[in-house]
């Protein structure tokens, strides 16, 4: 099941025509997938001075397939699409949510995420704890 988050489109997401600029979807993607791992219980700071790793992006894709404007209410979604010892691949989408409840929402962008672990002082890659690898499998 994917971790939903809402986020609403403002001129500072947007370019000179009211359309939001492509590279703020990362951002949109970013703070969807943080908010994930913290409704799961791992605070990306609590992390760190825990275990002394984080978590790293080190590949995207993304597909964009309408823009997203001006007031758009969006929900962008994360879920665990693969996982191994030190990195995991998180499939992420954003949805426009339509102004008519009976209709359904509209795909803008889907995308892939690879995160690895990483020593956070050295920044060399390591394993991911057990506990936060259970933690991301849990239903």
């Amino acid at each position: 099941m994917a971790f939903a988050f809402p986020i609403r489109i403002y001129w500072e997401d947007t370019d000179a025509g009211g359309i939001v600029f492509y590279a703020n979807y990362l951002k949109f993607f970013e703070r969807a997938r943080t908010e994930w791992l913290r409704a799961l219980g791992l605070s990306q700071q609590e992390l760190r001075e825990r275990t002394g790793g984080m978590f790293v992006v080190t590949d995207t894709a993304l597909r964009y397939l309408k823009p997203a404007r001006l007031d758009d209410l969006l929900t962008v979604n994360a879920s665990l699409q693969d996982s191994g010892r030190a990195s995991l691949t998180i499939a992420q989408q954003a949805w426009r949510q339509p102004a008519d409840p009976g209709q359904p929402p509209l795909l803008l962008a889907e995308g892939t995420i690879r995160i690895s672990w990483v020593e956070a002082s050295t920044l060399r890659p390591a394993r991911i704890p057990a506990d936060i690898l259970q933690a991301l499998k849990k239903p």
